[in-house]
């Protein structure tokens, strides 16, 4: 087997302390604290966090790991609670005008929508968040609850859910109204769905007629294009990032809550580390490598807890010869 200087053409370097702006491969011994030492590509996982201040599932999202906004949801009934993440603790601010759940969201922690969901019927509400308080704007054009979102509060899109029955439905938002738009090729409800902006997004997963669904679509501003699947079909589950890196994690595969994370590289799906508590119907946000999980129903009751996701990333480790 070739050796590390035969690779390289040079020895390990000894050091008296870790190298300040070391490359990915390299590798070290730091005569201080007589370890080798390298600087490796480290897998992804999961820390526990700060939980919300009302345990809820159903609920919506928006913003980044360390700004976030959990909206809506349903503890034993139907709420409007409002919180604030700062990569901390959660804070309680200003309900929805309307108390909802299953809706979809989009946008920041100061700048969120929240839109569609159910009351005791569908709705079409919609919302704007301004870091303040909620404001009611143009409704939907199909009242539906259990829907995908993606974009900005003044560029969102709303896809998939259901009514009666579920439905493709795509609306784009423009700030002021919804327009009909190009359906989903695989009608669903209960799904995932992540993006920055209304013109480039993913949808994947979700419940069919009467099975749980893997299927992952791609959104360009104009039609969704059919991409590999998930490896484990389910609905319920959350996302974070957008439509060419993307985290899916959480659901209900069949009759198991699961726990499975799986990362998206705009091609195709890879299993990584697993969440710390399997649950369903819980938020998500952030990004592939920075993302955030909260709320949610493990089996049988609502949960506030929190998760944060770090990773994959390049960093310094320890070697050992186990």
């Amino acid at each position: 087997m070739a050796t590390y200087k035969e690779i390289y053409g040079t020895n390990v370097e000894v050091l008296g302390s870790d190298p300040s702006n070391p490359v990915e491969g390299q590798i070290w011994y730091n005569s201080t604290s007589q370890t080798l030492k390298g600087y490796a590509l480290v897998a992804g996982s999961w820390a526990t966090a700060g939980p919300l201040n009302t345990a809820r599932e159903q609920l919506a999202s928006a913003g980044i790991q360390t700004a976030a906004l959990a909206f809506g949801g349903l503890t034993t009934v139907v709420v409007g609670n409002n919180e604030s993440y700062n990569g901390t603790s959660w804070t309680e601010l200003n309900d929805l005008n309307t108390a909802r759940r299953a809706l979809g969201g989009a946008g920041t922690n100061t700048a969120a929508l929240g839109f569609g969901g159910f009351t005791t019927v569908n709705v079409g509400e919609n919302e704007s968040w301004n870091g303040t308080s909620w404001t009611e704007l143009n409704n939907l054009n199909t009242a539906r609850r259990n829907l995908g979102g993606a974009g900005t509060n003044t560029a969102a899109l709303g896809f998939g859910g259901q009514t009666t029955v579920n439905v493709g439905n795509t609306e784009i938002w423009n700030g002021t109204s919804w327009t009909e738009v190009n359906d989903l090729n695989t009608v669903r409800r209960i799904l995932g769905g992540v993006g920055a902006t209304n013109t480039a997004a993913l949808a994947f997963g979700g419940f069919l007629s009467t099975t749980t669904a893997a299927e992952t679509e791609s959104w360009n501003g104009t039609s969704w294009t059919e991409l590999n699947d998930m490896n484990t079909a389910r609905y319920g589950l959350a996302g974070a990032g957008t439509n060419t890196a993307a985290l899916g994690f959480g659901g209900n595969s069949g009759a198991a809550i699961v726990a499975n994370t799986e990362n998206w590289n705009g091609t195709s799906w890879t299993e990584v580390n697993d969440l710390n508590i399997a649950r369903g119907d819980l938020a998500g946000t952030g990004t592939n490598t920075a993302g955030l999980a909260f709320g949610g129903n493990p089996s049988g009751g609502v949960v506030a807890s929190t998760e944060e996701w770090s990773g994959p990333a390049v960093q310094t480790v320890n070697i050992t010869v186990s």
